[in-house]
């Protein structure tokens, strides 16, 4: 099997032999080809479902696709090269990405009256992923109106010469699926303990570059809570990155089937809520992490601020994400963490009030601290 790929990163992807050997399998590949989140595909019309509580997907999430997969290799991910397909349906971020032609979802997004306020391009671990991502950016900013973020894998860019190349394509933002709170989480999980090629600092580099090209808080850090790490971990990651010129969006863990971590159990909601305010109070440089006092294992046990008016406005328990023109969250990812009949994690609409009273029981539910009032 023939190995190519990215020599100039140390990247090389298994089973990529030749330009046109998408072409003669028939596969359907990027950039003519992309994944959409099945939230993304449901308001364009191509796929039928409804929005529970009525609210809808407002960011076009764009993934690419190849037939070789992303070589990653990734614990808790339902896209890792060794996760077992066979015997699950295939997912990400708990849910399918159905396949459709680049030039079809454009013709979509001019033909029906739709919800998005962003796109965003997604890249995977693939020789080809960089310059399909400049591909499939040129052709949103040339044939819609709305504004492109670029989720990028550092392990396919060589520096800043390749994050320019992303803002030059259009992007006006750029995301980094960091992920694990610490490095040797990152290790384990991403890079030498999976025999996976993603490489803690690369990825940190990457946000400094991002910075660097996009301007400050233009970047954002994808983080996953609740994959080993103990929240005083993730906050002060979370304080690092801000300290550095980036944002940080969460995610709640959820197990994809035949992943290596389809058996670890999910955050509790108490610890999910105290991070996602810890998240909101640093990103908006309310507090910094000097501020908030810890318990022996790690739990967050006072913020630093009286609480109550950051819950009764229910905004940091809301998806963060990229905004749309308006200064407001554009991906806001229905459903992404948790099944529409489970309680909701990140909120993709305002709180109502009797979900800003469960939020409050929630905070200090699993600690020894009483719930808020």
């Amino acid at each position: 099997m023939a190995i190519s790929g990215n020599t100039e990163s140390g990247f090389a992807v298994p089973g990529f032999a030749e330009p046109g050997f998408a072409e003669s399998q028939k596969f359907p590949e990027s950039p003519k080809f992309v994944k959409t989140s099945l939230a993304s595909s449901i308001s364009l019309g191509m796929e039928p479902g409804r929005f529970s509580r009525g609210v809808g997907c407002t960011c076009l999430n764009i993934l690419l696709n190849y037939e070789t997969g992303c070589a990653a290799r990734c614990g808790y991910c339902g896209l890792a090269a060794n996760r077992d397909n066979r015997t699950c349906k295939p997912s990400f971020i708990r849910v399918r990405w159905p396949v459709y032609s680049l030039d079809s979802i454009l013709a979509k997004l001019n033909e029906v009256r739709h919800p998005f306020k962003r796109v965003c391009v997604s890249m995977v671990t693939h020789a080809k992923a960089l310059d399909d991502c400049c591909t499939v950016i040129q052709a949103f900013i040339k044939q819609t109106g709305l504004p492109v973020s670029a989720l990028l894998t550092p392990t396919c860019m060589n520096g800043e010469a390749d994050m320019k190349r992303i803002r030059d394509a259009g992007a006006d933002r750029a995301g980094i699926a960091i992920d694990a709170a610490t490095k040797p989480l990152f290790d384990s999980l991403r890079g030498a303990g999976v025999s996976g090629p993603h490489r803690w600092e690369r990825y940190c580099d990457a946000v400094d570059e991002a910075v660097s090209v996009f301007g400050r808080y233009k970047t954002g850090v994808h983080l996953i809570v609740g994959i080993g790490e103990t929240e005083e971990e993730m906050v002060r990651t979370i304080d690092c990155f801000h300290n550095r010129g980036a944002v940080t969006h969460l995610f709640s863990f959820y197990p994809e089937p035949r992943s290596i971590m389809e058996n670890h159990p999910r955050p509790t909601l108490g610890a999910y809520r105290r991070v996602q305010l810890a998240r909101y109070l640093i990103n908006n440089s309310i507090r910094k992490i000097s501020d908030f006092s810890f318990s022996g294992s790690g739990q967050i046990i006072d913020f630093g601020v009286d609480i109550t008016p950051f819950i009764d406005s229910g905004v940091p328990f809301m998806t963060s994400g990229c905004p749309g023109r308006d200064g407001l969250i554009a991906c806001n990812r229905p459903f992404s963490n948790e099944r529409p009949s489970e309680p909701i994690r990140n909120f993709h609409f305002i709180p109502n009030q009797n979900d800003k009273d469960m939020i409050a029981s929630q905070i200090f539910e699993d600690t020894d601290r009483a719930p808020v009032c």
